[in-house]
């Protein structure tokens, strides 16, 4: 390519960059800042709720099936209890889910498309309800929805956060061929501030722009690209396919029973049998069947159970379906057993907030997340630069 199509390529390359950092840039902004500030929110919420979290051990618990009837009736029957997370930590409480979303299809916000979400904090060994928290109010998932979905109704804000995301992505790529340097000369001037006195805040912004965009680029296109996994259930898909090396989708499955005896003690013996197929596990979920769906979810027939391998981390993780009577393991699958692209999205929030290289990881996920979200404010003010400038010089007709 000889210097002149260089010229025009890059010219035409730059118009992209710009266009699409003007479509995008309000939203790259708050999904990058709200990313920043949700990254650390459960190493914030054990120091928040460090009082509540933790238990005087003694020899037993009570068993689960007690322990979910005494709480649902503690806490009146306006507000239902949903699902459960157990801790094989002796020392730790358990936490009771009551989440109910509302069906209104004329519901636009995040706060009317829910009617409640509550978390209920249990001492297991005493059924005491130590505290209830409203997390429909909670500070970081207020966050984690502006982030999610700008704090719309998810048919309304997923869409609009997944496009923005996409086109963060392309910018990510005209922004490299944009920052590759002409030749050795203007190498030198790429990969760090060489700022001289007196040199104008808009070359220096420039460089930050540039520079700190250059450094950051890698590991937010893996931020973006795996935020784009829950976006799109092509990209999804995408993922999968790439990682499994297959076309055939794995095993989504819901067993059936065929008992038809009570139910009063199934939640114990799959809670019993989890335990002993995982006993090193950090948390095991349960989530009893219902018979009407409540979106997103599905209406099941079976005791649903995913086993956390590791705290703090959701890339390790074993899923159980149980008899709703008589607490039968019906369908068990390890995570051993999955294939590397069902291990790939399993892996994804991890992946995404930098989680699974441990607290080193969230670090640079912050700091890249905080750069993203300065890159549309000096990239405007690039443009806000070169517009005046141009205004400045334009012959009076």
């Amino acid at each position: 390519m000889n210097k002149g199509r260089k010229n025009i390529f890059k010219k035409s390359i730059g118009k992209i960059h710009l266009w699409l950092g003007l479509l995008s840039g309000i939203i790259v902004f708050i999904v990058s800042l709200t990313g920043c500030i949700f990254v650390f929110n459960q190493e914030f919420t054990s120091v928040f709720r460090k009082d509540i979290l933790y238990v005087k051990p003694q020899e037993k618990t009570i068993p689960l099936s007690q322990l979910w009837e005494n709480t649902q009736q503690q806490i009146g029957k306006n507000t239902e209890l949903f699902w459960v997370n157990t801790s094989n930590n002796s020392e730790k409480s358990w936490v009771f889910y009551a989440y109910k979303p509302n069906n209104d299809p004329g519901a636009i916000t995040y706060f009317e498309s829910l009617d409640y979400y509550k978390s209920v904090y249990v001492n297991p060994y005493t059924g005491e309800i130590l505290r209830i928290y409203d997390e429909k109010m909670d500070f970081f998932n207020i966050v984690k929805m502006l982030h999610w979905s700008l704090l719309l109704k998810d048919d309304y804000g997923k869409p609009i956060v997944g496009y923005a995301t996409l086109i963060f992505v392309l910018m990510l790529i005209t922004g490299f061929i944009l920052w590759w340097p002409k030749n050795r000369a203007a190498r030198k001037q790429r990969f760090s501030f060489k700022w001289k006195s007196g040199m104008s805040w808009k070359r220096k912004n420039y460089d930050i722009h540039s520079i700190l965009g250059f450094y950051i680029g890698s590991v937010a296109m893996i931020i973006s690209l795996t935020g784009l996994v829950w976006a799109f259930t092509w990209m999804q898909s995408l993922v999968y396919i790439v990682g499994s090396l297959s076309l055939t989708p794995p095993d989504l499955s819901i067993a059936t029973s065929t008992h038809t005896e009570s139910r009063i003690l199934a939640m114990d013996k799959a809670l019993a049998i989890s335990k002993k197929l995982y006993p090193e596990a950090s948390t095991v979920t349960l989530t009893p069947p219902f018979t009407e769906p409540v979106p997103p979810f599905t209406k099941y027939a079976v005791i649903l159970v995913s086993v956390q391998q590791y705290d703090g981390l959701y890339y390790v993780h074993h899923h159980l379906q149980f008899d709703q009577y008589t607490g039968e393991l019906l369908k068990k699958e390890d995570y051993q057993d999955k294939n590397f692209g069902e291990k790939l999205i399993d892996a994804n929030y991890d992946i995404h907030v930098g989680a699974i290289l441990g607290f080193p990881g969230k670090v640079l996920a912050f700091i890249v997340s905080l750069i993203c979200a300065s890159l549309p404010l000096t990239g405007f003010l690039i443009w806000r630069g070169r517009r005046r400038r141009k205004k400045q010089f334009h012959p009076i007709q």
